[in-house]
């Protein structure tokens, strides 16, 4: 008995890790010239390649039904090419560590979406509006809004070298990235109502959404940014561990670690995940922490804990279940 429960944690850490490390990932492209959009259009389109890979060696269905890939279409407009370009833009802007910081509040934008769109919708009691409350108080200390927002720099989340604009464009990126975290809170809430209860696996509905995400981003990227370039091996590696590992395996650890440990281990990753990105944002990137952000992520991590549901889990985001327990994550 000990041996089986005692397998999930190096999946726990190793998926910690790869979403904490995705800020960070992001911040090496965008600095080394990727536009934001061709940023997420990469990690689309590597994730999806390494979905449908996965979904070969595992010799699983592809779903056929137009139903499921026009739902995925518009889960993907919400989950993946709208917010991957947030927060790359968001980082070009301000540090990664003060995005993996923000991203943190998803849970709570999640359960204010579903509280107005998903039927049957638990409402929320005393404890999880206090939980909302302190959320919210959290990301406004993140966002130094004492300082007209400026805080985002005065506090040091912003880049070492300082975000384009100085102020101005530090209030701009923190905007980016909490507007990303609004996306996933949207697009978590649309895939509770029209995919939660679809039959096929996490593993197959992951591939056609990231697919459609990645299709999207295909048309997009070149209309706004102009043709791909090299950027550089440093960046194209991130790129690639970027997609591939974070949106493409991390979407297969999370669901083994759902099916391991059950869904309130899985659920802690969305405390472990800014963690990491702090972590790794300022020993790898050199990038100051100000106290602001240490303690505006401590609260929104404590309102996270305080607005799941006892029976809910949220790791990488809320918990949405695909077929056999499944979970959409987010990283």
């Amino acid at each position: 008995m000990v041996g089986v429960r005692g397998r999930w944690w190096p999946g726990f850490v190793a998926l910690s890790a790869i979403w904490g490390a995705s800020f960070a990932l992001i911040k090496v492209a965008v600095e080394a010239g990727v536009p934001p959009v061709w940023v997420a259009a990469w990690r689309c389109l590597l994730g999806a390649a390494a979905l449908w890979a996965i979904l070969a060696v595992r010799r699983e269905a592809v779903p056929r039904d137009p139903a499921v890939w026009g739902h995925s279409a518009v889960a993907a407009v919400l989950l993946n090419a709208v917010p991957f370009v947030l927060f790359s833009y968001g980082e070009t802007r301000v540090s990664s560590v003060l995005a993996g910081v923000l991203n943190a509040a998803t849970p709570l934008f999640t359960m204010i979406f579903a509280l107005a769109v998903v039927p049957g919708e638990p409402r929320p009691g005393p404890r999880r509006l206090a939980g909302l409350a302190l959320g919210f108080a959290g990301v406004l200390t993140v966002l130094g809004v004492w300082h007209g927002f400026g805080g985002a720099t005065a506090g040091g989340a912003a880049g070492a070298a300082g975000p384009p604009g100085g102020g101005a464009g530090a209030v701009a990126g923190g905007l980016a990235c909490l507007a990303a975290t609004c996306c996933y809170g949207a697009g978590f809430a649309y895939l509770r109502r029209h995919l939660a209860t679809r039959p096929q696996s996490a593993t197959a509905l992951s591939a056609v959404q990231i697919t459609c995400g990645g299709a999207q981003l295909a048309v997009a990227a070149p209309l706004a940014a102009g043709a791909p370039h090299w950027p550089g091996l440093g960046a194209a590696a991130a790129l690639l561990v970027l997609g591939a590992l974070g949106t493409g395996v991390g979407y297969i650890l999370n669901l083994d670690l759902v099916r391991t440990a059950g869904t309130a281990v899985a659920a802690a990753v969305t405390y472990a995940t800014p963690l990491w990105a702090t972590a790794i944002g300022a020993l790898l990137l050199a990038e100051p922490v100000g106290w602001n952000t240490l303690a505006g992520g401590l609260a929104v991590i404590a309102a996270v804990a305080l607005t799941r549901p006892p029976t809910a889990g949220g790791g990488g985001g809320p918990a949405v279940r695909w077929g056999r327990r499944a979970r959409q994550p987010v990283g």
